[in-house]
């Protein structure tokens, strides 16, 4: 075997993928997608895939690939599911070699070949098998994957090594709807890996118990927008909610209430990492007291009923002038309106 073919690449979605990637490396060679005209080049390929992964246009692709290939009479087979399509049914004919990931799928093959049936297992697929380290600063963030922006990070890795002590960076993060980690997340968070290197740390998705846990412990939490932070950011809102000091972006439309080294950290006008415990009390006390009193849900319903009332009064007020008007005009006799022809 001279390469694995798989038909999903990333490992951060898939399960087949991530095995395929660690079998990869075990075997000591490379893994590429089974479609990609690369695999014409090898000589003995091992395909490693589920077929209920595949597009249906891809299936016919595959088929037609291994009408021609090469490598069509010397290639292995690791199944990992077994839907009894008709193309599953020839690779498991044509193969040199069938893994099979569990005593079952060997069984239900074993209907249509007797040799080189091989009944095997999926070990654990743990690849980056690493214990955190206990940095002296935790930096963590959480957010939509789509909206990593990862230039201001390199700022903020200058800012972390000035201050002399080690520090990792946590990354949690969601999906939006219509968005992947393949075209959304995986470049962010490529790029982030080459600014923060082994003192990056990716969390996966947390759920709201574990993320306040984070926001709770971690000694910074960073949010970067594209122009600046919003008012209707809400990562930063909870953030401060939980009294984690924000290191963020300001700009002219960002809420006229966040202030550089008062209640958060303006990334743009920082020259240091705060590292005093009592200015860093400080900024947290002052943004969960900001939060509470003009950015919390409460505030945020006082103010859209306050602003509805306004609007019922000003309303009563125009519907009350228009009653008079029209009062005024139906008490008039006919001849005396303006222009009117009377009813003599």
């Amino acid at each position: 075997m001279d390469c694995v073919l798989s038909y999903h690449m990333n490992p951060l979605t898939c399960g087949v993928a991530k095995f395929n990637l660690k079998l990869a490396r075990e075997l000591g060679v490379s893994m590429h997608q089974v479609l990609d005209p690369i695999v014409t080049t090898y000589r003995a390929p091992l395909l490693s895939m589920k077929m209920c992964e595949f597009d249906r246009a891809d299936v016919g692709r595959l088929g037609e690939l291994l009408d021609w290939v090469e490598w069509r009479e010397c290639y292995s087979l690791f199944l990992h599911s077994w839907e009894d399509t008709e193309i599953e049914h020839r690779m498991v004919l044509e193969a040199v070699d069938v893994f099979c990931g569990n005593a079952e799928l060997a069984s239900q093959v074993s209907n249509l070949r007797q040799s080189n049936i091989h009944g095997l297992w999926c070990p654990g697929t743990l690849i980056d098998a690493r214990r955190f380290d206990d940095a002296e600063i935790s930096v963590f963030t959480f957010g939509m994957a789509h909206k990593i922006r990862s230039r201001y990070y390199d700022k903020l890795k200058n800012l972390l090594e000035d201050a002399g002590k080690s520090y990792c960076l946590y990354v949690s993060t969601a999906l939006h709807e219509n968005t992947s980690f393949d075209d959304d997340f995986s470049v962010g968070f490529e790029e982030l890996s080459e600014v923060f290197d082994h003192d990056l740390r990716f969390l996966g998705y947390l759920l709201d118990d574990a993320t306040y846990n984070y926001l709770l412990e971690t000694d910074f939490f960073v949010a970067f927008f594209e122009q600046g932070v919003r008012a209707n950011n809400t990562t930063v809102h909870a953030a401060m909610h939980c009294g984690a000091v924000v290191i963020t972006n300001l700009d002219e439309y960002s809420p006229p209430e966040f202030q550089h080294m008062k209640n958060i950290i303006d990334i743009t006008q920082c020259d240091e990492i705060p590292q005093d415990p009592d200015v860093l009390a400080e900024i947290s006390a002052n943004a969960i007291k900001l939060d509470e009193e003009a950015y919390g849900w409460s505030a945020l319903v006082r103010n859209m009923r306050s602003e509805v009332g306004a609007s019922e009064e000003l309303s009563a007020d125009d519907n009350d002038r228009d009653t008079v008007k029209a009062a005024e005009l139906t008490s008039e006799t006919p001849g005396e309106v303006p222009g009117g022809a009377g009813l003599g």
